[in-house]
């Protein structure tokens, strides 16, 4: 199965659907969706290096979006769907500890938790709810998605043929040590606060 998504990713890299699917899964995982872009945007990728950028562009831009629903769902629709999906997720007790660490540290925590494994969601819904500047929360997430999306970017454009190559050579290793890197994320976030 692993090897079937892969290979569609590949083979969709020359489709636009593809990029529409990409800017949604983007743009969903910065509110709600629990599985990062990065799961099609390196085989997309590694597929058409000569893209890679226009696909990190994407990715920014509908991250950034999304995140403007998540603070949205923070902001008014906390007590019902924010604090759901914050509690889906393992934070629904740590989200008072992360506001008021925003009063303090608001600027660093959405720059560093914006390149981390940690879901960005969790960033997107607090701001949201600690009421933290929008236009500073906006530049900041352009800032600190296009940072990671277009370090993925350069990476794949300069080292992708090789990169494919040990990729697929070892697909389910390199699947397990990013998931790895997610989950040990998720447990850093829960145990930071």
């Amino acid at each position: 199965m692993l090897r079937r998504l892969y290979a569609w990713c590949v083979d969709a890299a020359d489709r636009a659907y593809a990029r529409w699917i990409l800017g949604l899964v983007s743009f969903a995982e910065s509110s709600f969706f629990p599985i990062p872009p990065d799961v099609m945007l390196i085989p997309m990728a590694l597929a058409r290096p000569d893209r890679a950028y226009s696909y990190a562009f994407l990715c920014t831009w509908t991250s950034v979006a999304g995140g403007l629903l998540g603070y949205a769902i923070g902001a008014l629709l906390y007590d019902s769907v924010g604090l759901w999906l914050m509690s889906l997720y393992g934070y629904g007790d740590k989200v008072e500890a992360f506001r008021e660490a925003y009063n303090e540290y608001g600027a660093w925590i959405i720059l560093l938790k914006g390149v981390t494994p940690i879901p960005y969601k969790i960033v997107t819904i607090t701001s949201g709810f600690a009421g933290y500047n929008l236009f500073w929360f906006v530049v900041l997430s352009i800032v600190t998605r296009g940072a990671r999306f277009f370090l993925l970017a350069f990476l794949l454009h300069r080292y992708g043929p090789r990169a494919k190559i040990i990729i697929e050579e070892r697909l389910e290793i390199w699947v397990m040590i990013g998931g790895t890197v997610l989950v040990a994320g998720i447990i850093a976030a829960l145990y930071l606060f």
